[in-house]
């Protein structure tokens, strides 16, 4: 499931343009309308309230000096301001220039001026908020003269009406800077989440190479084989029938193994620039060998296995056993180091081959290695190419287990 896929918890705490970025996922989309959450409307019906507030002083104000017609007309022209506040988020700069020039003969429509005006703080470059709060302060100014408070001072009043708008517009490029770094911390957030996805689907096509390039070699071993043994027939067609069954035999049975071998490759191709040398491919056999050298490099390990053939163990599922046990301990010495580490091996044939790698705690802290994690995506894939499983993740005891079943046929 990518990121922007993943069901968010509280949306409704948020604004409506951050869920909707968030669902696009930083995709570019059509321009749509973003429907209010729930912290929406509060927020619309506060700026409602607060505006309505300051519409009734003015128009109490306004009952007291002018005649009732024209008080009539201020509450008019208030109320409808009040409920222009319901647009703001669609038509933040063309309300706030209009309620700037109602402003100036209606002072109810004050309150929803700075309603308007925060909102064009939060949605606008400072630009045009810029612009938009020199002329909200200059219909403020105009409006002390066009319609004079007797009971206050001129001076008092124009003071008044610009600070009201400086502070209006200050909280909205706050609230505006806010979003922007939260709009910026998601994004970068999404930018690694994709990159981390994208070395995961590396690593895991490095660890499909690598297991493609180890079964050519095995299968190039196997061919070989078959060859010889097939030109031995064809330069000696006089050979006794005994002979001549016998190699028919180890042909018989190299074809059925490379048969087998070539059902694991997945179809990558060797990486270009590499040589076919010929090294010898490790089995369960060689698990001992592996586990003395790894002691003998300091490393405390208990080998506990129950299989005591291991050459009738396939050689794939050998092979890949080895890996997983290597890989197992390179990384408990990297990250647990000075630990104890248990390599447990359990099966037969029919039921399967079970090994698992578990070590305790480091008792003091450990830094950080990097690439971690890489090594146990390509275990996993290797795990699943064989037929089996793996899992790993913390112990209750708070150190690592790693645990994989591999199929073993009777």
């Amino acid at each position: 499931m990518t990121p922007a896929a993943r069901p968010e918890r509280h949306t409704w705490l948020l604004p409506s343009h951050l869920v909707q970025a968030s669902r696009d996922g930083g995709r570019d989309r059509p321009a749509e309308r973003p429907r209010r959450t729930v912290r929406d409307w509060v927020v619309d019906t506060v700026m409602f309230l607060l505006a309505a507030l300051v519409g009734l002083l003015a128009a109490e104000t306004s009952a007291q000096y002018n005649s009732e017609a024209v008080a009539l007309a201020d509450q008019v022209v208030g109320g409808l301001a009040c409920v222009a506040v319901w647009l703001r988020r669609r038509l933040p700069v063309g309300l706030a220039v209009a309620l700037s020039l109602v402003t100036v003969v209606a002072p109810t429509a004050g309150g929803a001026l700075l309603a308007s005006l925060f909102s064009v703080a939060v949605r606008r470059p400072f630009r045009q908020v810029a612009w938009i709060g020199l002329l909200a302060m200059a219909a403020s100014t105009v409006q002390v003269f066009a319609r004079p408070d007797p009971g206050t001072a001129t001076a008092l009043n124009i003071g008044v009406g610009v600070v009201l708008v400086l502070l209006v517009t200050a909280w909205g490029m706050l609230v505006r800077s806010r979003r922007l770094l939260v709009e910026a911390l998601r994004d970068r957030a999404l930018r690694a989440e994709a990159e981390a996805e994208l070395r995961a689907k590396e690593a895991q096509r490095l660890a499909r190479e690598a297991i493609a390039r180890e079964m050519h070699d095995v299968l190039a071993h196997r061919l070989t084989l078959l060859s010889v043994h097939a030109g031995a027939l064809e330069f000696r067609p006089d050979a006794p029938p005994e002979q001549v069954a016998r190699a028919a035999g180890v042909i018989r049975d190299s074809a059925h193994e490379a048969l087998q071998d070539l059902r694991e490759i997945i179809g990558v191709l060797r990486s270009p620039g590499e040589g076919a040398e010929d090294r010898p491919q490790p089995t369960l056999a060689t698990l001992g060998t592996l586990v003395d050298e790894v002691r003998e490099a300091g490393m405390k390990v208990v080998l506990d296995s129950t299989v005591t053939d291991p050459d009738r163990v396939p050689a794939a599922t050998g092979r890949t056993v080895y890996r997983i046990a290597q890989e197992a301990l390179t990384n408990a010495r990297k990250h647990a180091p000075g630990t104890e580490v248990t390599l447990t091996l359990r099966g037969r044939p029919g039921d399967g081959l079970t090994v698992e790698v578990r070590n305790p705690a480091p008792e003091g802290p450990v830094p950080p290695v990097p690439g971690s994690g890489q090594g146990l995506i390509g275990l996993t894939e290797r795990a699943t190419l064989a037929g089996g499983r793996l899992t790993h993740g913390p112990a209750p005891d708070g150190g690592f287990a790693l645990r994989a079943w591999l199929p073993w046929p009777a």
